[in-house]
């Protein structure tokens, strides 16, 4: 779902609480009036004499003063009355008014100088969190629970740094993938290592920074992604056919791949694979692909389309060292 879309039903949203808000005011207007008749009098007439004032007006223009006169002292009058009774029976003005949810759009999502409402503004980091299929786990795995510590510090053969130098290269890289997201010029990120290394956790970690400024973010698995494309393409059940779910996975700001290598590999997966990231690389939009196998076997398992479009647009980010898993934190 592009986040067009989203803004759009965010509004409507707004659109029906303004109703709902408007209806409920009228019940209990209508309440009130119900035990009080003698305050929906005094507001009938303070109807009228503006209408009766107004057709004077437009009769006798050459009394406008006198009339505008006369009319300011009889509604002072009655606005007295109004009060005097309101008083009696502890009513105050914001009976009759809307309860809004939010008092300062008055559930609008726009304020008066033309800019978006803080409750707009949560709303979409909402949505797009609710959309993501990361909600609850982004609260452990973040740029701000992220540990180094847990890195070895020492040398990995073959490697000319440490674990740990490395992950602070790692983690620089990936904080300037998510600050810089929205230039052109940034590449997508494409993470390979063993398993156990922090990839998924630094994705998240990138997932949460974007989630927050309001971009529309989905996760999916290698595995889970194929199979909604296979139902999509072949299912029988029409509740295995999610137009929006395929929607979104072409039109979200950044889609993670994770554990690509995972699924079955033939003619379909391969095909439908290219579709996405050629599709969403042509519209500009960024993706991040996770996974154990290294460049070497990506060009083996996958198609020229396929590494040709990843080998260009992408930049590489290895990771690893030890296994950190073992540590029994849930932050790195």
């Amino acid at each position: 779902m592009k986040r067009s879309a989203v803004v759009q039903e965010i509004m409507k949203n707004y659109e029906k609480k303004r109703r709902l808000a408007e209806e409920r005011r009228q019940e209990k207007v209508a309440a009130i009036y119900h035990r009080l008749p003698q305050l929906e009098a005094l507001e009938t007439k303070m109807k009228k004499k503006g209408i009766s004032i107004t057709k004077a007006l437009l009769s006798e223009p050459e009394k406008q003063q006198l009339l505008l006169q006369q009319l300011e002292d009889d509604l002072t009058l009655l606005r007295r009355q109004r009060q005097d009774l309101m008083n009696q029976h502890g009513l105050k003005e914001a009976d009759f008014e809307p309860v809004w949810e939010c008092t300062y759009c008055q559930d609008r999502g726009v304020l008066k100088d033309g800019s978006h409402c803080s409750c707009f503004k949560q709303q979409l980091i909402n949505e797009a969190y609710h959309m993501s299929n990361l909600a609850g786990i982004l609260e452990k795995e973040n740029f701000k629970t992220f540990r180094l510590d847990l890195f070895s510090t020492d040398k990995v053969a073959g490697e000319t740094i440490s674990q740990r130098e490395n992950m602070r290269q790692i983690l620089t890289e990936c904080e300037g993938f998510a600050f810089n997201f929205d230039l052109p010029e940034e590449k997508n990120l494409l993470f390979y290592g063993h398993t156990g290394l922090g990839k998924t956790f630094m994705a998240n970690c990138i997932a949460k920074s974007l989630l927050d400024r309001g971009h529309i973010v989905i996760y999916q698995t290698a595995i889970k992604l194929i199979t909604l494309l296979e139902n999509h393409q072949f299912g029988k059940d029409s509740r295995e056919k999610d137009p929006q779910t395929l929607e979104r996975l072409f039109n979200c700001d950044l889609l993670i791949i994770d554990d690509l290598g995972t699924e079955l590999t033939n003619t379909f997966t391969n095909s439908q694979l290219f579709q996405i990231i050629n599709t969403r690389q042509l519209e500009g939009r960024k993706t991040l692909i996770s996974t154990n196998l290294p460049p070497s076997t990506l060009m083996e398992r996958y198609d020229d389309r396929i590494c040709s479009r990843i080998f260009a647009h992408y930049n590489f980010v290895k990771f690893y060292g030890q296994d950190v898993r073992w540590q029994g934190t849930e932050t790195l």
